[in-house]
């Protein structure tokens, strides 16, 4: 017997849902629910499966939708989800600086409390950058 919190568990959509039943019963396994409204032991798939499968898909997509109307209402209030950057123009700069000086990158981050992964992106980053620049100035006064 296979036991789930709720029917939703058993697959991402309707679909998947009634085809892990469907095998689930022609291996002779049965599935016991234990809360929602298809709660109880199942030896075959019911009705009351189906429908609880197709509530949950439904359910999945207000959340998703409500989730992104959300973010999009956010971003047009001005407000950004995600973490904040760590590094701002003035570390950016102390980065570059300290780099073109020669400094390893261990030291520059260890000297600027941020990981070593940090710097090297934004070494990375500044450099790309600058050669997407040099190789199309058109470009670059467009995005200016």
């Amino acid at each position: 017997m296979l036991a789930v919190h709720e029917v939703d568990r058993l697959g991402r959509n309707l679909l998947e849902g009634l085809v892990v039943l469907n095998d689930l019963f022609q291996r002779g396994i049965a599935v016991k629910v234990l809360t929602g409204i298809a709660a109880g032991e199942h030896i075959q798939r019911s009705f009351i499966l189906d429908i609880a499968l197709a509530l949950s898909e439904d359910r999945r997509r207000d959340i998703s939708a409500k989730t992104k109307n959300g973010l999009e209402a956010a971003r047009r209030n001005g407000r950004v989800g995600g973490r904040r950057p760590v590094v701002d123009n003035d570390k950016r700069a102390a980065i570059l600086a300290r780099r073109e000086r020669g400094e390893s990158i261990r030291t520059i981050a260890a000297d600027l409390g941020i990981s070593i992964g940090v710097v090297h992106k934004t070494i990375t980053q500044t450099t790309n950058q600058s050669q997407q620049t040099d190789q199309d100035p058109a470009q670059a006064a467009k995005r200016d």
